[in-house]
């Protein structure tokens, strides 16, 4: 579970905030809230309860705080009190958080408000307390009393944060010309302020800068087995190892947001309050469609799922009737068949475990391929402060380094659980040790595949080719060297001091599909009429090879295309036939006329495919793609008929599947749907040699049925069959 936090937020709204300094076009005021609204839009986004914020008005036109009967305490007000905030307060803020009619206001009071607010709602519980002041100093200074305040401050462990409006900073390289002495005071003492809280001081600029670096989600580790690590069995063996550990994920996959399905409010919802999302609600109330649109300003709900279950009952209407899910059986396929298993009898395919982590032997570094890795890795520790385990794991890890070796265990998470293998590697470093463990496969989990080598090539008669058109020539594996060489980013990256180092350092890249949503629903959170900015250049940086790089390989790569003799593929040309693609030679040669090739007018039964494909593309006669359809579909016809069994079901099944592709492609579906629903009726009433259902069921299974009207691939825009027509074509028997 995450720490409690409580932050406030301390935004100067003075007149001077909205002038525009340094070349800038838009406001101090606006500038600043940039900063602003990423930290709590990003607070927002964790839809954690602790992590709670404030955000009080600094140099506003009206008072509204606890101490404001104080004269030192005026012109500032609380906007929103310490609670979690969810987007309706986001909404709220905007609001309020708007620019002043006067300078007056402290800042100086402005933190002790925030600091009596923190103390009122923490009290003296456990939690992260922070404050964030952002202002431009360009307001009167209350210095009395500040030692008081910094004492405060520590004595709660609080963190101050205070960002300025081009504040001098010599570290960020920063310095504003022609600054008033006003406002140059006022910098000093707020510096003074934070650096005696030990808290942070920073120029704006840099802290915007920042915001386009991903802050990464620290997460608390979860045990994912606790238990013994054995080698031997320990019930049979005295001798037998047993350590207690744990086992926790090292690394995982962080997936970016997901959306939900909302649909727009309706108002005749006849007083029912509507289902809201569980990000946006707070709590049941009783105010009805009032309190709902309260909660959801977009006039939004969630979308609810239904699933009815039905079965095909040729007495009730429309041919099917619904049934409960508590009605329905469990059942696996077997052949072309369902085997039933009841719910008493399902324990017999489930295999008994019990939670262990139980070593099964040993295997050497050199013996492992790091392609047999099937999972993210975990690491294993010892038991906490237990000494002895902490010992006996210690001399195993050593043991496998030492021997330059693996463990492999058989791992059982929890009781029930189906066991897997992992593989147990040492990791030793200066401030831990930890076995890191991956899965294995089993034998099942293995797919071989053979590939021609890539050295040599084998000719039908068994003789080996050094040399060959598809083999890289020496010059052209030269070339290719040479531009890998040059392109190399493990040393293209400088150091502080200058010195080579990696270009690309794990830490430095982020994921950018994962951090551009965030940024992007952050940004329409608070500007939902506005158009999304551009992603952040840290996100952009590693998308594309640096440029240096690619100058200094240029040359290098000119020779690398020169040796591969590449050349620039010529694009399609549309032929005249239903704008069937027709690729022309770069000879610009007739090849058919070339090769003497005829136009055959009639397809053979013994090479239907590539003779009707051959008859579409070289035909010029419209008439003759019907005239190809019809023979295809009588040879299909035929070898039904003609089959001994289902033999030549699998050979009728890839015809059918090549006159579909091929008709759907030229926008001729009612030539294949008209031959479907005939072929149907013939192979169910017996007219193809007898009992044919079993051609049907493989139409069905293969979905072979009618091609139904869209733009998707499989469908057509010619064609006049619905979805529900289709779907009904292949359901009904």
């Amino acid at each position: 579970m995450a720490d409690k936090e409580a932050t406030v937020y301390i935004v100067d709204v003075g007149l001077s905030m909205g002038q525009k300094h340094n070349g800038r076009t838009q406001s101090d005021l606006d500038w600043a809230m940039e900063y602003v609204w990423d930290k709590i839009t990003s607070t927002v986004a964790t839809e954690r309860k602790t992590a709670t914020l404030g955000v009080i008005g600094l140099r506003t036109s009206g008072t509204a705080n606890e101490l404001g009967e104080e004269g030192s305490f005026e012109h500032i007000s609380v906007f929103q009190e310490i609670s979690q905030i969810l987007l309706p307060d986001l909404k709220s803020l905007q609001q309020k958080i708007n620019l002043s009619d006067t300078d007056e206001g402290d800042a100086i009071s402005a933190v002790v408000v925030a600091i009596q607010m923190i103390a009122k709602y923490t009290k003296k519980l456990k939690y992260r307390r922070k404050i964030v002041l952002v202002t431009d100093a360009r307001g009167s200074l209350d210095a009395d009393g500040i030692l008081e305040i910094t004492k405060k401050i520590k004595q709660d462990a609080m963190e101050l944060l205070i960002v300025g409006v081009d504040f001098d900073d010599p570290e960020y390289g920063f310095k504003e010309e022609d600054k008033d002495s006003e406002k140059t005071s006022n910098e000093g003492t707020l510096k003074a302020l934070a650096e005696d809280c030990d808290g942070l001081f920073g120029t704006l600029a840099q802290a915007i800068e920042e915001l386009g670096i991903p802050r990464l989600k620290t997460t608390r580790p979860v045990q994912t087995y606790k238990g013994q690590l054995t080698l031997g069995d320990p019930m049979q063996y005295d001798t037998a190892l047993c350590i207690d550990v744990e086992r926790y994920p090292r690394t995982t996959i962080r997936k970016p947001p997901s959306a939900s399905q909302f649909v727009q409010r309706s108002d005749l919802s006849n007083g029912h309050a509507s289902t809201q999302s569980s990000a946006t609600v707070r709590g049941e109330g009783d105010g009805g469609e009032s309190s709902a649109a309260m909660l959801n300003p977009n006039g939004l709900t969630s979308v609810r799922n239904a699933r009815t279950y039905q079965i095909i009952d040729e007495e009730a209407p429309g041919g099917k009737r619904d049934v409960d899910r508590d009605d329905l059986a469990k059942g696996y396929e077997y052949g072309r068949t369902a085997v039933h298993i009841s719910e008493t009898d399902e324990n017999v395919t489930k295999l008994e475990t019990q939670a262990a982590l139980e070593i099964i032997g040993f295997v050497p570094w050199s013996n492992y391929e790091r392609y047999m890795n099937m999972s993210v890795s975990c690491v294993i520790i010892a038991q906490k402060s237990n000494d002895k385990a902490i010992m006996a794991l210690s001399s195993v890890i050593h043991a496998l380094f030492e021997l330059e070796s693996y463990g492999i265990a058989r791992l059982v998470p929890k009781t029930d659980r189906p066991p897997v293998l992992v593989l147990l590697a040492p990791s030793i470093d200066l401030d831990y040790e930890c076995l890191l463990d991956v899965q294995l496969p089993f034998a099942e989990d293995v797919r071989t595949y053979k590939f021609p080598p890539l050295d040599r090539v084998l000719t039908v008669s068994g003789k080996v080719l050094k040399e060959h058109r598809n083999l890289p020539t020496d010059v052209l594996s030269t070339a290719m060297g040479d531009y890998v060489d040059r392109m190399d980013l493990s040393t293209f990256g400088k150091d502080d001091e200058g010195n080579p180092t990696e270009y690309m350092p794990m830490e430095e890249t982020f994921s950018p599909v994962l951090h551009r949503v965030n940024q992007a629903i952050r940004w329409r959170a608070v500007h939902p009429n506005e158009p999304v900015p551009p992603p952040y250049e840290v996100l952009m940086k590693f998308s594309k090879p640096p440029e240096e790089l690619q100058a200094k390989a240029k040359r290098y790569l000119e020779k690398l295309v020169a040796a591969a003799e590449v050349k620039k593929v010529p694009p399609k040309l549309q032929g005249r036939k239903r704008n069937r693609d027709q690729v022309k030679p770069l000879s610009g040669l007739n090849v058919d006329e070339l090769l003497g090739r005829e136009k055959k007018a009639k397809i053979s039964r013994e090479n239907p495919i590539p003779e009707f494909k051959r008859m579409l593309d070289i035909s010029e006669d419209p008439n003759a793609i019907q005239d190809a359809a019809k023979q295809m579909s009588n040879i299909i016809e035929a070898q039904i008929k003609d089959s001994f069994g289902d033999s030549a079901y699998g050979q009728a099944i890839e015809e059918l599947s090549v006159l579909r592709e091929e008709l759907t492609e030229l926008e001729e579906p009612c030539i294949y749907n008209d031959f479907m629903k005939a072929l149907k009726g013939k192979l169910l009433a017996g007219e193809l040699g007898g009992e044919r259902r079993e051609m049907w069921w493989e139409i069905r299974k293969n979905r072979l049925g009618l091609i139904e009207k869209g733009e998707s691939a499989g469908k057509s825009p010619s064609s006049s069959v619905t979805e529900e027509e289709a779907k009904q074509f292949l359901s009904s028997k």
